[in-house]
């Protein structure tokens, strides 16, 4: 996909982010919407229908983690990437950020020029319109790699994209410990610093979502993922 191609939706109540951030990636070639709080920003998403949203947190009307919360009960958004983009740094906002279904948190201030490569290595994750489907069972568990959908017994299981690929991974080896720092460099890698408290979060979510029994602790090591079957 081109740069041309590429939606970004940009939403920030500071003028001055707005046109700066802006302006750099209108730079690299990508079409940018903008809005100024969390409402403008839902329905600025429901028009344009943006590859990647840059959201700020602190905003008037509708804050970014309620705005992240509800753009994610949008079925024709389930796809889309989010990243928080805020000067909100502590790990209770970023804890939170996450849960609300973002998929990466980048802290203010930064270079124009670090924040555009960021930008291109969420935007990776985009599939070409030249990738085949990848699907495959586990169990009565169906992962579909390409629509980044999730199937247990038949019901449709949608999950956001950091998510997905921590299932992903801990399915692609059942029973295989994966230890913390592999998860974090695996699903994670370079983007955004994170702690393992991120990964927790994230685990938590996918046993509310698939099932407890799915996901095993490995205290002080990491994760694995188990069929019910292999417990009883």
């Amino acid at each position: 996909m081109n740069s041309n191609e590429i939606k970004i939706l940009l939403v920030d109540d500071e003028p001055d982010i707005i046109e700066i951030v802006g302006y750099n990636l209108k730079n690299e070639g990508y079409q940018v919407f903008t809005a100024t709080n969390g409402l403008e920003a839902i329905k600025s998403a429901k028009k344009n229908k943006p590859h990647l949203i840059l959201l700020d947190i602190m905003m008037p009307e509708m804050d970014g983690i309620e705005a992240c919360e509800k753009i994610r009960k949008i079925s024709a958004l389930e796809n889309v990437i989010i990243s928080f983009l805020t000067a909100r740094g502590e790990d209770y906002s970023q804890v939170a950020g996450f849960e609300a279904g973002a998929d990466d948190y980048i802290t203010k201030p930064i270079k124009p020029k670090v924040l555009v490569s960021k930008v291109k290595s969420l935007l990776r994750r985009l599939k070409t319109e030249n990738e085949s489907d990848e699907t495959f069972k586990i169990g009565d568990i169906v992962i579909d790699r390409d629509e980044y959908v999730v199937y247990k017994a038949g019901n449709k299981i949608s999950l956001p994209r950091k998510e997905f690929e921590l299932f992903s991974l801990l399915t692609s080896k059942p029973g295989k410990v994966f230890k913390r720092e592999v998860i974090l460099d695996t699903v994670w890698g370079n983007e955004v610093v994170v702690g393992g408290r991120t990964i927790d979060v994230h685990i938590r979510k996918l046993r509310e979502k698939i099932g407890d029994d799915h996901f095993k602790t490995v205290k002080g090591v990491g994760y694995k993922f188990v069929l019910e079957e292999a417990d009883k």
